[in-house]
């Protein structure tokens, strides 16, 4: 199996508007409708070679329309399956698309919405943590496209709610994580369901040598698209590292949110606990918080990313649930509270500021213990990574500043002309008794009065010999008990 790679550094004809793509003018429309004119490099590199027919792995950096990249060759060669009928029969599934969490497969299935809406094109989007049995009923009425996270997908197979084996095409996003050890069964059985004879399409910001080689396994002589260097950053984020214990980093979050003036912020920690009690105490702060875990059912993950897309919150802290394909518009800044395991998921976290060429902040909080991960970081983005000193305020209350005698005795006097002397009472001495100041004097007492405690006691009877002091004598008992006189 061969492999080609594509490269920002070789002269590709690219067209930049999406008009001078073969492009039917229903999907036209709707991106004019979204207000897109000029196509972003990935776009303009991977959309001919889908249109093309060709299997493709696509890096970039985040936030630069990896969706749309994918989405609108796939609904142009899909419009000569389009019919308006009502048949479920009429409308197999053609398009699997696969995401590694709910937020980006609820995602991707707006963007597919919003570019199919001029269509007659069906799509729906099947996830864990919420109810069977609209997604059952969406599935039975038919669609085209089907955007799935891998679990719940096998749930629905296995009840027979949906059959594969008319899909043409097959959109690994995020692809990264979708073939990491937790995906890879899932992913294998899904696969074994679908035709042999398929477009694969892979798209991701990171790629590491084992993931290209396990990817391949699954691509017919793919080609490699990079617009970017692998597992680069954005050059618009500004990233700052900055040395902070455990106990000081919520104090630095909120100076920095303070002195930079940033009104919205995700806040990334490594684990589910973590997120829960942080968000607590930024509340406490005084700061509108939300938190984004996998212990919170779907339905309130999704009410708290649509309340921070709103701006009703000012703080999302989250784990990596949200690090990958979120597209939050305008997002300044990002936190990391926790350095995060995965090197890669920092390049995903990071990314979810700066997005589409915009300017954005991304702050590591680090700790004396991080070492080890700062350094798989620095290997990744191959970049030599400065962590300052951070100096935090001190938030106390103070006291106000002593005012020198001389205003005191200038300021207005409301009761009294005259200036207010302090006298000072003498020390307090403790009350004197005659009786216990005078000197010790032995008592005089007569020689034959002597005090109680020198008379002599009478001395005890001296005991009969052989006889223990302590054992009583028989007392004499009348016959009439059963006792008998002395004996004669």
């Amino acid at each position: 199996m061969t492999e080609s790679t594509i490269t920002a550094a070789e002269p590709i004809a690219a067209p930049q508007k999406f008009e001078t793509l073969a492009l039917d003018a229903k999907l036209l429309r709707a991106v004019a409708d979204s207000g897109y004119t000029a196509m972003t490099p990935i776009q303009a590199k991977a959309i001919p070679i889908v249109l093309a027919g060709r299997d493709i792995m696509g890096a970039a950096q985040t936030g630069t329309g990896k969706t749309a990249a994918f989405t609108l060759p796939l609904l142009q060669k899909m419009l000569r399956h389009e019919n308006a009928s009502m048949s479920p029969a009429r409308h197999p599934v053609r398009a699997l698309v696969l995401a590694p969490t709910r937020e980006l497969a609820d995602q991707v299935a707006n963007n597919v919405r919003t570019y199919a809406k001029h269509t007659d094109l069906r799509s729906t989007v099947v996830f864990g943590g919420i109810d069977m049995k609209p997604q059952t009923a969406e599935l039975k009425r038919g669609v085209e496209v089907l955007i799935a996270t891998p679990g719940r997908l096998l749930d629905h197979i296995e009840a027979k709610n949906c059959v594969l084996n008319q899909v043409e095409y097959v959109v690994l996003d995020e692809a990264d994580r979708m073939l990491d050890i937790g995906f890879l069964p899932d992913l294998q059985r899904i696969l074994s369901y679908l035709p042999k004879q398929r477009q694969t399409l892979l798209f991701s910001a990171t790629f590491s040598p084992e993931i290209k080689r396990l990817a391949q396994s699954y691509l017919q002589e793919p080609l490699t698209v990079e617009v970017a260097r692998p597992n680069a950053t954005a050059s618009t984020v500004e990233q700052c590292f900055y040395s902070v214990g455990e106990d000081d980093k919520r104090r630095a979050v909120r100076q920095m949110l303070r002195e930079r003036e940033i009104g919205q912020a995700i806040v990334f920690v490594n684990s589910k606990l973590g997120a829960a009690r942080l968000a607590r105490a930024f509340e406490r702060d005084g700061l509108k918080t939300a938190a984004l875990h996998g212990d919170k059912s779907q339905d309130e993950r999704l009410k708290s990313l649509a309340a921070f897309k709103r701006g009703e919150v000012d703080l999302l802290v989250a784990t990596d649930v949200a690090a990958r394909g979120l597209d939050i518009a305008d997002l300044p800044a990002v936190f990391n509270f926790d350095v995060p395991f995965n090197a890669e998921d920092y390049v995903h976290r990071i990314g979810r500021t700066g997005r589409a060429g915009a300017s954005g902040l991304a702050v590591t909080l680090v700790d004396r213990d991080d070492g080890r991960l700062i350094g798989d970081i620095e290997r990744l983005i191959k970049k030599k990574i400065e962590i300052e000193a951070f100096e935090l305020e001190d938030e106390r209350p103070r006291r106000p500043p002593r005012r020198a005698r001389e205003d005191e005795d200038e300021r207005p006097r409301e009761r009294s002309e005259a200036p207010q002397r302090f006298s000072y009472a003498a020390p307090r001495t403790a009350p004197s008794d005659p009786f216990f100041d005078k000197p010790y004097e032995p008592p005089t007492v007569a020689d034959d009065v002597k005090p109680a405690w020198e008379a002599k006691t009478p001395a005890a009877p001296a005991p009969v010999r052989g006889v223990s002091p302590n054992i009583r004598g028989k007392r004499k008992v009348a016959a009439l008990l059963g006792g008998g006189g002395p004996k004669t």
